[in-house]
């Protein structure tokens, strides 16, 4: 799948969250009080009710990069899910801009690079909160 096929996702989708780290709180939180949040299903993949299998997919997976599932059926994965999730929200253009040669592959190998760190870059923005 290409970058650009980030901007045809069907709404409603459903967005796969770490409902531990405290950046995807944040990120959740702002979702519950858009504008257009009747676009977006939310579920906690750390829940202790959720299943992956029947999705065809491990927790241990989910729990390493962000995954949307669209109205359609087709799953969005890394940045990929996060600029579906903008797409169907209404952010197309900056979606677009996301895509571009040059600017999409350095938003991909950020992605990556903050999703290895973000439990412990969460952590640390809590503890710079409390002092």
């Amino acid at each position: 799948m290409t970058r650009h096929a980030t901007l045809t996702a069907r709404a409603p989708v459903t967005l796969f969250h770490d409902g531990h780290c405290p950046l995807c709180q944040r990120e959740v939180a702002w979702l519950t009080r858009h504008p257009r949040r009747e676009r977006v299903t939310l579920v906690d993949i750390q829940a202790a009710n959720f299943d992956a299998a029947p999705l065809g997919r491990s927790v241990e997976a989910m729990m390493g990069q962000l995954h949307v599932r669209d109205a359609d059926g087709r799953w969005f994965v890394g940045m990929d899910a996060s600029r579906a999730l903008y797409a169907v929200l209404g952010y197309r253009r900056l979606v677009w801009m996301s895509t571009l040669p040059g600017i999409g592959g350095l938003m991909d190998a950020g992605y990556r690079w903050f999703a290895r760190r973000r439990l412990r870059l969460g952590r640390w923005l809590e503890r710079q909160g409390k002092e």
